[in-house]
C-alpha cells in the first residue's frame, strides 16, 4: 500500500510492521558491550535524513534526575532556581517544562510554591512511580503531565526486573492505561534505549502506545532515555547505539509526531550535548537537560549548553535571556554552596579566561580573536586573563584594564611602567619556585589600590 508519510511529506510504501519478539534469552548485545572492554561502536552503514522540526525547544529535570546525585535544594531554592528558568526561556518558553518528584512533603511543598506564582513556562509536570495511587496523587495536585518509568532494554527486563518482554510491555501498558483513566498526560521514559532491543521491543511497544494514544485521544510522549551514554552521533552507526537511527525509527516505524518525542540523555563518554543535538536535527521537538548538568553519575545533558546550540542552529536566541544563566552560575556557588568546576563552558570561573601570554597579546588588540563571542553582552562575563610566568606585559596590562574596567583613555599598554613593575614582581615570584597562578588579590595588592565598589 502507499500512502503519504506525515514525516518526510512523500507518498511511501507501508512500512513493515514490527511485531514483539518475547525471547527466551536476553539479547545483551556482548559483541558491542563486552563489559571487560570498551563498549564498540559498530556501523552498518545505514544512514536516515535529517529531518529537523519546524519547533524545538528544551525541557529541565534539575529537580529530578538533577537531584539523585546530590544534597536535595531547599524549597526556596528551587523556587528560586525555577523562576531563573522561566526567564531564561523567555516569553517563547523554550524551556517549555520541568519535572518534579512528589514523595516528600518537602518535594510537594516546592511544587505548590511554584504553582503559585503563575509562570505559564516551564510547565510543571512530574515522575512518578509506577501505581494507582502515584496517579490519584498527581490529579489531586493538579499536575496535567507526569513521567512513567518504562525500562526497555533487556539488561533491565531481564536482569531488573525479572520477567520476559511480553511481561514488562504488558505490564507498562496497564500502567499507562491507568494514567489515560485518571485523565493524566502520560510520558514514557523509555530507560536504557541505546542497549534495546530496537525492533523486537521498542518499536512493537511504543506502536502500541500510540494506538492507545488515538483511542482516547490523549497525547502519550515518549522520551528515548539514553541512560548510560552510549548513544553515538555518528551516521551509519548501527542500532542499538544510534542517536539518527533511533529517532528516525520512532517516527518512521511508530509514527511518533516530533512535538512527542524527546531525548534524555547522559555524559558518561562525554557526548551528551553532541546526541542531544543529533536527537534534534534527526527529528525529536525536545531535549531534556538539568542546570548545569547536574544528575545522576556524569549528569544529564547541560541546559545552559543547549540554549547556545539552539540559538547555534536556529540563528537566533528567540528571546531566551543567556545572561540568567551567569546569575544561575553564581546563584549555584554563593546561595547552594556548589563548586563548579573551573573549566565548565559558560558557567566555569576560567571559561573565558586566557593564561598564555601570546593570547593575552591577542587580547589586548581585540578580544574576538581569542574570545568565543560578546561573553560581556551574552552572558555578562567580560573576557579575561589570569597572570602568570606565562602572561607576558601583555597579559598584565589586559589584566589590569578588565579588571579595573578602565575607560578607552585610561587603558595601559605593554609599555607603561606599572605594567613593567608588576612583571618584575611576578618574574620573580616564579623564579623563586611558585607554581600556581597570580591571584586577583594579590595583583590588587601589588599595584597599590582596590578597584573601585
Amino acid at each position: 500500500m502507499i500512502e503519504p508519510n506525515k514525516n518526510s511529506n512523500l507518498l511511501e510504501q507501508d512500512p513493515y510492521k514490527y511485531s514483539l519478539q518475547d525471547v527466551a534469552e536476553p539479547n545483551l548485545y556482548r559483541e558491542i558491550f563486552p563489559y571487560s572492554e570498551v563498549p564498540k561502536v559498530a556501523f552498518n552503514h545505514r544512514r536516515v535524513p535529517i529531518g529537523m522540526p519546524a519547533e524545538i525547544w528544551m525541557t529541565d529535570t534539575t529537580f529530578r534526575d538533577g537531584q539523585q546525585s546530590r544534597t536535595p535544594y531547599t524549597v526556596q531554592q528551587i523556587v528560586d532556581l525555577y523562576k531563573m528558568l522561566s526567564r531564561l526561556g523567555g516569553p517563547k518558553g523554550l524551556i517549555r517544562q520541568t519535572e518534579f518528584f512528589v514523595y516528600s512533603e518537602k518535594d510537594r511543598e516546592a511544587l505548590s510554591k511554584c504553582m503559585d506564582l503563575g509562570c505559564e513556562f516551564p510547565e510543571l509536570t512530574t515522575w512518578i512511580r509506577a501505581s494507582k495511587e502515584d496517579f490519584k496523587l498527581v490529579k489531586e495536585i493538579g499536575i496535567k503531565e507526569t513521567g512513567i518509568l518504562v525500562s526497555c532494554s533487556d539488561y533491565h527486563i531481564f536482569k531488573k526486573l525479572g520477567k520476559t518482554r511480553k511481561q514488562a510491555m504488558d505490564s507498562y501498558l496497564a500502567v499507562v492505561a491507568q494514567a489515560l483513566e485518571m485523565g493524566v498526560r502520560p510520558r514514557c521514559h523509555l530507560e536504557d534505549i541505546t542497549r534495546a532491543d530496537f525492533y523486537g521491543f521498542v518499536v512493537p511497544f511504543v506502536n502500541a502506545l500510540m494506538e492507545m494514544s488515538k483511542a482516547s485521544g490523549i497525547p502519550i510522549k515518549i522520551r528515548a532515555c539514553d541512560t548510560m551514554g552510549y548513544g553515538i552521533p555518528f551516521p551509519g552507526v548501527a542500532l542499538p547505539r544510534s542517536v539518527p537511527g533511533i529517532i528516525y525509527g520512532l517516527q518512521h516505524y511508530s509514527d511518533v509526531p516530533s512535538d512527542m518525542l524527546e531525548w534524555h540523555g547522559h555524559n558518561d563518554f562525554y557526548k551528551a550535548v553532541v546526541n542531544a543535538s543529533t536527537a534534534w536535527l534527526y527529528g525529536a521537538s525536545a531535549v531534556n537537560c538539568s542546570l548545569l548538568g547536574i544528575g545522576e553519575r556524569t549528569g544529564n545533558i547541560p541546559l545552559e549548553s543547549m540554549v547556545f546550540e539552539y540559538a547555534s542552529m536556529k540563528g537566533s536566541l528567540d528571546g531566551m535571556d543567556p545572561t540568567v544563566i551567569t546569575e544561575i552560575a553564581r546563584y549555584f556557588e554563593q546561595e547552594i554552596g556548589y563548586r563548579i568546576p573551573p573549566m565548565t563552558p559558560f558557567v566555569g570561573r576560567n571559561f573565558n579566561v586566557t593564561r598564555a601570554g601570546i593570547h593575552a597579546d591577542g587580547l589586548l588588540k581585540d578580544e574576538e580573536i581569542y574570545n568565543i563571542f560578546d561573553t560581556t553582552m551574552l552572558l555578562q562575563r567580560p573576557a579575561a586573563v589570569a597572570v602568570s610566568n606565562t602572561s607576558g606585559l601583555a597579559g598584565i596590562a589586559y589584566w589590569i584594564n578588565a579588571h579595573y574596567n578602565l575607560a578607552e583613555d585610561q587603558m595601559v599598554t605593554k609599555q607603561d611602567p606599572l605594567v613593567a613593575r608588576v612583571k618584575e614582581w611576578v618574574d620573580k615570584e616564579y623564579s623563586g619556585g611558585r607554581q600556581t597562578v597570580i591571584s586577583d588579590e594579590e595583583l590588587e595588592v601589588m599595584i597599590g589600590y582596590l578597584p573601585p565598589k
